[in-house]
């Protein structure tokens, strides 16, 4: 029977990325480190920022301050051709606004995408993370396409031989258990179909885009639902005579020696995923991250519950306190605040064990607030991923290469943690009352300072610690001598944190601040560039808004050289910020032009997000035109609606896929 696209598919579509699989081969390929920032020269040594759905140029203008909070490597959203959900929409996450996962919705493997920027954009935001010694990582989808199959690239359709050679023959089916690793590997997740990843052809198309991805400068790959490929010893698809996906993205792109591979597992029924690190190199460790968020939670750090990673006998492994997928998905976001967000990085940036990924939460996020309080694709994160303790962490890890680690409970008190590397460096972590020092440590007798605060001494004497200050209740000190840099403090440019990003007035004035900034300017709409200091505002206009959006880009230099950049996003919530053609009046008419096969009664459904419709299905039923052309004229107004077309047998899209944007005066086409 036919069906419209309904809000539950929608939600089924927010789990595309909850099921996948890691990998990780050797060290990748090394730039020299920045002249300013002593950064890890191998991927898996440092730790990586997750850059979630910042654009390239937000990256490239942002990656002064990212080696400046000591990241070695940054990782980007899915940067394929993808779907254009809900108009192109620019939103996180808004009801007919546009969402994040539209990107892990490929179109084609082509580079560049309407959230991301162009493949030119990714190209040059490669070249100078290079020239700072920053490595990029790639999130890649290869498991999946677009449920609107429609939209699919004919340029990919043709590579692989169709349709019906692009999708596994039991992608019509659900996956109903996770450990039948046939249904896992070749039945449809999610709503997402299921795509041949045994196909040759689709093999030589996808390696070819993975090594234009590396010509442009990418170092590594996250691969996404890589669960769902299957190992060379699992269930074939009907249509397969082996699986040996991994055997040939391993092996066969550009330097594959040095490039750093990786995806992602929710470990449960069936993962397989000792087999995985085996095949592929490397996974991650999510169990790991639950236990860890679940340590933090309760104040309980013991050191035997929080060693191992839980991925086999190898540590291979990519870490997180949160990844975005348990941020969006299992509530994560509302039980955990910045401190204990600190306080499991603590733990995974000080151990030699694995390699720690941030998750950059959107900015102005809170327990209260999801999305935050600018909801942007495009725009950069939460600043907590800059925080002064955050970067201590982080160069401590860069400077303990090589050091093996210990994790101890203070005088067993499992509501703390010191993790020691060699005897060159410790972090300790501090979860609950005041915490006394006066413990064994394996540090190296001597004087040392707490490098986050900058003041605090430390004496280790005989394999004791002692300091005459407790360390306080959630708090974290980072200790160590050889490797440590005195760097000079880092530039700041920022809006006042109480503005508001949304407004409905003509105009909004905006309190602009600076920090440790020899010089700073604002430039609205990206035209010319004003000088600022700290205190000033400025006006926005709304009637200067493009697409309902006026956008203010804040620069500044430290006096050491180092820049530093902020892009935000102000919404004019009287303005659509649509284009005038998503918006049909009473009147308004669009044509279809009649598929091959189809009968003479051609109907149109149209629906909005909130459920309003024109008429129930399969809709209304259009005017017969000359030369094979069917009309249609709408009754009342719409804005950013969708359709679906039928003959009452067929309908496209197909059965719980979203429709086409309603668009005025356009003619539909359906080969």
């Amino acid at each position: 029977m036919l069906k419209k696209f309904t809000s539950v598919v929608l939600c089924l579509i927010l789990t595309l990325t909850a099921f996948s699989l890691a990998s990780c081969s050797g060290d990748n390929k090394t730039a020299s480190a920045g002249a300013d920032y002593k950064l890890a020269k191998n991927i898996k040594d440092g730790t990586i920022l997750h850059c979630f759905c910042w654009n390239f140029k937000t990256i490239e203008n942002s990656l002064e301050d990212i080696a400046a909070a000591g990241y070695s490597t940054i990782q980007t959203s899915p940067i394929n051709e993808c779907l254009e959900g809900e108009g192109g929409g620019m939103c996180l996450y808004s009801e007919g606004e546009g969402k994040w996962y539209y990107h892990f919705q490929p179109t084609d493997y082509t580079i560049g995408n309407y959230q991301l920027g162009t493949k030119d954009e990714f190209k040059s935001m490669c070249k100078k993370a290079e020239k700072l010694g920053i490595k990029v990582i790639v999130d890649v989808v290869a498991n999946h396409t677009t449920p609107t199959t429609g939209a699919i690239n004919k340029k990919l359709l043709n590579a692989v031989g169709g349709m019906d050679n692009l999708f596994h023959q039991n992608n019509s089916m659900d996956i109903s258990d996770y450990s039948n690793r046939l249904q896992c590997t070749t039945y449809k997740m999610g709503g997402l179909p299921d795509i041949n990843t045994e196909n040759k052809a689709y093999q030589d198309y996808f390696i070819k885009f993975l090594n234009d991805c590396i010509d442009c400068g990418a170092d590594g790959f996250r691969y996404d639902a890589a669960k769902h490929i299957g190992l060379s010893d699992d269930p074939k698809d009907p249509k397969s005579s082996k699986n040996n996906f991994w055997d040939r993205v391993t092996t066969e792109v550009h330097n594959a020696k040095s490039i750093f591979n990786y995806g992602e597992v929710l470990q449960g029924n069936g993962d397989r995923i000792e087999d995985y690190v085996k095949k592929i190199g490397a996974c991650t460790a999510s169990s790991y991250g639950g236990s860890l968020r679940n340590s933090i939670v309760n104040n309980n750090l013991d050191s035997f519950v929080l060693d191992d990673l839980r991925v086999g006998d190898k540590p291979n492994c990519v870490t997180w306190v949160e990844s975005h997928d348990n941020y969006i998905n299992d509530g994560n976001w509302a039980a955990m605040g910045d401190e204990d967000i600190l306080t499991g990085w603590a733990v995974i940036a000080a151990r030699a064990k694995g390699t720690p990924l941030f998750f950059d939460r959107p900015l102005g996020s809170s327990l209260e607030d999801q999305w935050g309080s600018m909801n942007r694709i495009g725009a950069s994160g939460d600043m907590f991923y800059k925080d002064k303790r955050v970067a201590a962490l982080n160069f401590f890890r860069n400077a303990m290469v090589g050091e093996k680690e210990k994790l101890i409970n203070p005088n067993e008190d499992t509501t703390a943690l010191e993790i020691c590397r060699g005897n060159k460096g410790a972090v300790i972590v501090n979860t609950s009352n005041d915490l006394d020092v006066n413990f064994k440590t394996n540090l190296a007798d001597g004087k040392y300072i707490d490098r986050i605060d900058g003041k605090t001494e430390y004496t280790v004497s005989g394999g004791k610690l002692t300091c005459d200050k407790a360390i306080p209740e959630y708090s974290v000190v980072v200790l160590y001598n050889e490797g440590y840099n005195e760097y000079a403090p880092t530039a700041l440019v920022k809006v006042n944190d109480k503005t508001k990003f949304t407004y409905e007035t003509d105009t909004l004035k905006v309190k602009l601040e600076t920090k440790n900034t020899a010089s700073s300017t604002y430039s609205i709409n990206d035209g010319k560039a004003v000088n600022y200091k700290n205190g000033d505002t400025v006006t926005l206009k709304a009637k200067d808004a493009k697409d309902g959006v006026v956008t203010l880009a804040l620069s500044g230099k430290s006096s050491a050289g180092q820049s530093t950049y902020m892009k935000y996003y102000f919404k004019n919530t009287k303005i659509t910020g649509k284009s005038s053609n998503r918006v049909l009046k009473s009147g308004d008419k669009f044509t279809l032009k009649k598929p091959s096969g189809w009968g003479d009664k051609i109907y149109a459904y149209v629906y909005d997000t909130e459920g309003t419709q024109e008429k129930e299905w399969p809709g209304k039923a259009m005017t017969k035109l000359k030369n094979g052309k069917y009309e249609y004229k709408c009754r009342f107004e719409w804005e950013n609606a969708y359709v679906i077309f039928s003959d009452g047998n067929t309908q496209y899209p197909g059965e719980n896929e979203q429709g086409l944007p309603l668009e005025k005066d356009k003619e539909y086409t359906i080969d």
